[in-house]
């Protein structure tokens, strides 16, 4: 047996165990960069090298050397080619290299009916010429910028595709493959996407009624884009959570929850569990995330972990917790015992992966040998 394969069995078991509620023979880690950490850290120019995804492999595996992880520990999702030939005004490259999101309107205040009797043809025909200018215009050229935009994202999509099927198998790191889909709680794809953060949170008190069927409208359209094409319990589909920690608590169990929840259970239904990135402070509703179904996995940014672990360690998978602030500004020792702090409180039973509060998304926003530190001494300690 090869060292590779050897080294991909034993971490693909460590998640196939955290999987089925059994405990693994150490915790797992998931560390997570952007693709722009990863430019930076390869001493690339953000402006520039995302322009050409076949350049991107050495760029990563400087990453995967570097620092340890038993999943992949980067990749990319949003990369400049398609948006610009789309016109893209709700992701923008900004003059340092980076995609940002502005506050956008795709859906006007009397576009909600339309929304809710047929939310596809409500995107296509009303929201998307919004949010892309090359799209507001007559059918044949949109439907050439459309075509040229999409093979655009496929040539994209394809070339990350294989290197990151290079970088586990080809180049030694035995990482499992772990993500294979990606949606959103149906409130926050409105939100996000269509209302924008203005608009939504006036929406909530003025037109509670129209949010409420909107959100439920868009329920199949987020369980279909999160239901990949060959489902697995071993996989997951991401779910950012936005909107929810900005809600009152009435608003939340009307407006926000029942869609959610009903996302969370119909990915489930079609062999999917859920990848909760749980942002911001969620403490308020943690019995609600106890009701989803087993085995969700969640990434907490900020609360309390001990609460966690006593409301969701049972029936949940739980990582997360550990601030990314932290390896900022935080002595070596310092970064490590905060790792220890969390390991005790959430890894006893199981039920737990090692991660940060959130992606690492530039270079200067954490200190490289203090992160580095923390990744080795998680491998190298936490053998239950």
């Amino acid at each position: 047996m090869t060292d590779v394969l050897a080294l991909s069995q034993e971490r693909t078991q460590l998640f196939h165990d955290l999987i089925d509620g059994r405990v693994p023979k150490r915790v797992p880690i998931s560390a997570a960069f952007a693709h722009e950490f990863a430019i930076q850290y390869a001493g690339r120019d953000l402006t520039e090298a995302q322009w050409d995804t076949d350049a991107l492999e050495p760029i990563f595996e400087k990453t995967c050397q570097d620092f340890y992880s038993d999943l992949l520990p980067v990749s990319a999702f949003r990369l400049p080619s398609f948006y610009k030939i789309l016109g893209s005004r709700n992701f923008v490259m900004g003059s340092n290299g980076f995609i940002q999101h502005p506050e956008v309107e795709g859906l006007a205040l009397e576009d909600y009916d339309a929304f809710i009797a047929s939310p596809f043809d409500c995107i296509v025909e009303r929201v998307l010429p919004k949010l892309y200018s090359n799209l507001d215009t007559d059918s044949t050229t949109k439907s050439m910028v459309m075509a040229k935009a999409f093979k655009a994202y496929t040539d994209e999509m394809a070339n990350l595709g294989r290197i990151y099927g290079n970088l586990i198998q080809k180049s030694g790191y035995g990482y499992v493959n772990f993500y294979s889909g990606f949606c959103e709680a149906p409130f926050d794809i409105i939100s996000d996407q269509l209302r924008g953060f203005k608009n939504i949170s006036i929406d909530v008190r003025r037109v509670p009624d129209k949010v409420e069927a909107a959100a439920e409208a868009a329920t199949p359209l987020m369980i279909k884009m999160g239901t990949p094409p060959n489902p697995s319990p071993y996989n997951a589909t991401f779910i950012p959570l936005h909107m929810a920690p900005y809600l009152r608590g009435k608003d939340f169990e009307r407006l926000y929850w029942p869609s959610f929840k009903k996302t969370v259970e119909g990915l489930k239904a079609n062999g999917m569990r859920s990848f909760l990135f749980v942002e911001n402070d969620w403490m308020r509703f943690i019995d609600y995330l106890a009701e989803l179904p087993e085995g969700t996995i969640m990434c907490f940014e900020y609360g309390d972990p001990k609460l966690v672990k006593e409301k969701l360690g049972k029936k949940h998978i739980i990582g997360g917790f550990y601030p990314v602030s932290l390896l900022k500004t935080g002595t070596k020792q310092q970064c490590i015992d905060k790792a220890k702090e969390l390991i005790d409180v959430l890894a006893p039973g199981g039920g737990y992966y090692f991660s940060f509060d959130k992606v690492i998304i530039t270079l200067d926003s954490a200190n490289v040998e203090n992160t580095k530190a923390v990744l080795d001494y998680v491998a190298e300690n936490t053998n239950y």
